[in-house]
């Protein structure tokens, strides 16, 4: 099989996790200090492929660029091929075609991890040469997805987010193809969500008695759109982290696997691992619990903070309680105001979710 293509989508809304992704891309969002996008491109480096296009959004085109570049931080050359629309993953992989070609590539979601890369997977597609090869893994909401029915390791119906599911095994975000899905794809009517859905894609393929692999994942994967999702891709990564102590420590009691990236100053704070305190930051008086991510230059003072994302530039000052479970987008305040008389002031943004106990 002659060399793949890498093409990774990033235009996608993020609905979901709104507000943070009113101002910035959902691929963007950090998980362990590092988005959720760099963990596909390093995927398709280590795999081997080199010539990487990337779906972008009109509206986040421009920060994703910002922040890949040209992909030579990775090892990999980007094209960036704009998207008009979401209208569905194989109207994805058309608007891809011109860059693709006739080579063979492997589809990846911008927003997903998968915690053991696709090296092996790439060389079992390079060997076989199916014309598609899917990832699965067994969910408890496969309702939630798109869904594989298999005949031994034959695959024989996709059906895309099903009332009633024929199995529990959900495509992953990872896909490889020849380019006979771009037929495929063309022959296809938008769903009832409006989207030319890839499953019904490849359900062409295996109409037409076209070899469609199943490869059922062992390890975890993750579609991060949710933010319960996201704290629990966090919580995954930190759990492999190499401790590292790069900052400075001023009475501060660090236990278990930490990491303080240069720059970054504790003093008087406790850190209870996994955790990763980015360059830059500030923790003062402060207890930052297992399996947070703090970012550059953020500031808690006064404060608990317990398996949360803390994005860059952002401040934590004086809680009266611990901060656990949370996702803080760049360049937030947050603090508690003693002045008298007492009241609650907020600045909430659309889709906003708020508790206070």
């Amino acid at each position: 099989m002659r060399d793949l293509k890498g093409l990774v989508l990033s235009g996608g809304r993020g609905t979901r996790l709104r507000p943070i992704t009113h101002t910035s891309a959902k691929q963007l969002v950090p998980v362990a200090n590092k988005p959720v996008l760099f963990y596909g491109l390093e995927a398709m480096a280590e795999a081997g492929i080199v010539d990487v296009g990337i779906i972008i959004a009109p509206e986040t085109g421009e920060e994703i660029q910002d922040a890949a570049g040209d992909g030579s931080a990775f090892g990999i050359k980007i094209t960036y091929i704009e998207q008009d629309e979401p209208k569905g993953l194989a109207h994805a992989t058309l608007t891809a075609e011109s860059f693709i070609g006739s080579s063979p590539f492997v589809m990846y979601l911008g927003d997903n991890l998968l915690k053991d890369g696709i090296r092996r997977l790439v060389d079992d597609f390079r060997e076989s040469e199916p014309e598609a090869l899917i990832l699965l893994t067994a969910v408890p909401d496969p309702e939630m997805y798109g869904v594989a029915e298999l005949d031994g390791d034959r695959v024989t119906r996709l059906v895309e987010k099903p009332k009633d599911p024929p199995s529990n095994l959900a495509l992953v975000g990872v896909y490889m193809f020849t380019s006979t899905i771009f037929e495929a794809a063309r022959q296809i009517t938008p769903s009832w969500r409006d989207e030319l859905e890839i499953t019904d894609a490849i359900q062409v393929l295996i109409d037409r008695s076209l070899r469609v692999e199943p490869h059922i994942v062992k390890g975890w994967w993750k579609d991060t759109g949710r933010l319960e999702d996201i704290l629990e891709a966090n919580r995954l990564i930190l759990e492999d982290l190499e401790p590292r102590v790069e900052g400075e420590l001023i009475d501060t009691q660090i236990e278990g696997r930490v990491v303080v990236e240069k720059g970054a100053r504790l003093e008087r704070a406790t850190v209870r691992g996994p955790a990763i305190i980015g360059a830059g930051a500030r923790i003062t008086d402060a207890y930052v619990g297992p399996y947070s991510a703090i970012d550059a230059n953020v500031t808690i003072e006064r404060a608990e903070v317990e398996h949360s994302i803390i994005m860059a530039d952002s401040s934590i000052r004086d809680l009266a309680g611990r901060m656990e479970a949370s996702l803080i987008g760049r360049n937030v305040s947050l603090r508690r105001n003693n002045a008298l008389p007492k009241a609650y002031r907020f600045m909430i943004g659309d889709y906003s979710e708020v508790q206070i106990l």
